[in-house]
C-alpha cells in the first residue's frame, strides 16, 4: 500500500474510530518495535544523558501599536524548547519576533507544550491554552515524535491532533502544524532501528497533514530539516545531548514554519491576492493525500486547504496546495531579541518579506496557473524516499 493510501486510511480510522495497529505497521510493527527497544538502549549509551529543563519563553516579544498578537504554542519538547539556552532562542520566542516585526504588533506568546508529550495530551494542553487564552491568533503545534518513539497507535495520535486543530480553529485561531519529524536520520542510531523509525515517523506525518488539512490548518514538513546541516555541523545544529536541537537547529525549524505562521494571519496580504503555486519549484494544488505524500521527504513543505474550481473536493479527496516557501538547505539564525517591528507594508510589492535575518525564501519566478492532477502518486513517489544517515533532533 502507497503512503497516500495508508495516510487517508489513517486520517479515516482517526475520524471514524478504530485503529490500523501501532504505528499503522501491524505485525511488522511489533517485529520492528522488538528491535527498536535493543537498538534504542544501545543509542542511548552513544547519544548521552538527557538534560532536564527548558527555557520558559511565554511572555510579550517586540513592540508597536495596537492589541498584542495572541500566539500559542502546543506539543512536545521541540515545541517548549529544551536544547536552547535562553527563553529567545526557542521556537515560539524566534516566531513571536518574526510575527511582531512583520505586523508592526507586540506579540503575547503563551506555551504550554511539555517536554515529553505525545499527541493525546494535546486534549489537556489545548484546555489550558483557551483557559488562558480564550480567542488566539495563531496556534503553533509541533508533535509526533515521542507517538513513534512510546508506541502510540498512529489512528489515535491522530485523531487527538485533529480534535486539537478544530478546537483552535473554533476558537478563531489560524492552526500550522510541524508534522512528525524523521527519526530514521538521527546520526547515532545504528541499523535498522534507523530504517524502521523512517517509515513509521513519515507515515506518521503523512496521516498528520491530511488530517490537519481536513481540520481547516496548514502542516509544515520538519523532516529531516536538520540534516545535511548536521552532517556538516553537528556540533553546532545539536544541543548536548545529541538528540535535541541547539539554538541554531530551532531557528532553522522556525524559519521554516515562519513563513506559513505570516501567511496564515495574512501579514502580506495573500487572502486578497493569494500566491500562485510555481510549477518550476515543483509546487501544485492536487489531492489532499498526494500532497501530504510529497511533503514528508521535501522539509520545509506547507500543505493547507486549496479549491479547484470553487471547490474544496475532488475525485479522489479534498484539494489540497502544496508550496515552498523556503529553501531547507539554508540555515537561519534566530532573531535576535531586541528585533525592531516593523510596519507590515514595508515589503516589496509581492507581498514577500526580504528580512532573511528571519527566513530564507526561495527566489521568485514567474508563477503559473496550476494544473491539479487528480491521481494517486506513482510508485516512486509513494516510496519511503532516500535514507539519508542523519537528521532533526
Amino acid at each position: 500500500m502507497g503512503r497516500a493510501r495508508r495516510a487517508r486510511k489513517i486520517a479515516q480510522a482517526a475520524a471514524y474510530g478504530g485503529g490500523v495497529g501501532v504505528a499503522g505497521l501491524g505485525a511488522l510493527g511489533a517485529l520492528g518495535y522488538g528491535i527498536l527497544r535493543v537498538e534504542a538502549m544501545m543509542a542511548r549509551r552513544i547519544v548521552g544523558q538527557p538534560f532536564e529543563g527548558a527555557p520558559s519563553d511565554s511572555g510579550t516579544y517586540g513592540s508597536g501599536s495596537g492589541s498584542p498578537v495572541q500566539f500559542l504554542v502546543l506539543g512536545d519538547s521541540t515545541g517548549v524548547g529544551m536544547g536552547a539556552d535562553h527563553a529567545h532562542q526557542t521556537i515560539g520566542a524566534t516566531i513571536a519576533h518574526g510575527i511582531a516585526a512583520f505586523s508592526g504588533r507586540p506579540v503575547e506568546l503563551t506555551n504550554v507544550a511539555v517536554i515529553g508529550a505525545e499527541s493525546p495530551g494535546l486534549d489537556e494542553q489545548l484546555e489550558r491554552a483557551l483557559a488562558a487564552v480564550p480567542e488566539p491568533h495563531v496556534a503553533v503545534i509541533m508533535i509526533g515524535a515521542n507517538d513513534v518513539t512510546h508506541r502510540i497507535d498512529t489512528s489515535v495520535a491522530v485523531r487527538h491532533l485533529e480534535m486539537a486543530v478544530r478546537g483552535l480553529r473554533e476558537a478563531g485561531a489560524e492552526v500550522v502544524v510541524g508534522t512528525c519529524p524523521d527519526l530514521g536520520a538521527i546520526e547515532p542510531v545504528p541499523q535498522p532501528l534507523r530504517l524502521l523509525a523512517r517509515r513509521w515517523s513519515r507515515d506518521l506525518a503523512a496521516a498528520q497533514t491530511v488530517a490537519v488539512v481536513e481540520a481547516g490548518g496548514r502542516a509544515v514538513s520538519i523532516g529531516d530539516l536538520l540534516s545535511e546541516a548536521f552532517s556538516a555541523e553537528p556540533h553546532v545544529m545539536f544541543s548536548k545531548d545529541r538528540f535535541h536541537p541547539s539554538p541554531a537547529g530551532y531557528a532553522r525549524v522556525a524559519a521554516a514554519l515562519l513563513p506559513t505562521v505570516s501567511a496564515a494571519l495574512d501579514l502580506f496580504g495573500e487572502r486578497s491576492t493569494p500566491t500562485e503555486p510555481n510549477l518550476r519549484r515543483g509546487e501544485s494544488v492536487g489531492p489532499l493525500a498526494v500532497a501530504a505524500t510529497k511533503a514528508v521527504t521535501q522539509p520545509g513543505t506547507e500543505v493547507a486547504p486549496a479549491e479547484v474550481g470553487g471547490q474544496s473536493r475532488g475525485a479522489h479527496g479534498r484539494w489540497a496546495v502544496l508550496l515552498h516557501r523556503i529553501r531547507p538547505t539554508v540555515p537561519a539564525p534566530a532573531l535576535p531579541a531586541s528585533t525592531t517591528p516593523a510596519p507590515a507594508d514595508d515589503g516589496p510589492d509581492d507581498g514577500r518579506p526580504t528580512d532573511d535575518a528571519a527566513y530564507a525564501i526561495v527566489d521568485p519566478e514567474p508563477a503559473q496557473p496550476a494544473q491539479p492532477v487528480d491521481t494517486e502518486p506513482a510508485p516512486s513517489e509513494a516510496a519511503d524516499g532516500p535514507t539519508e544517515d542523519a537528521v532533526l533532533r
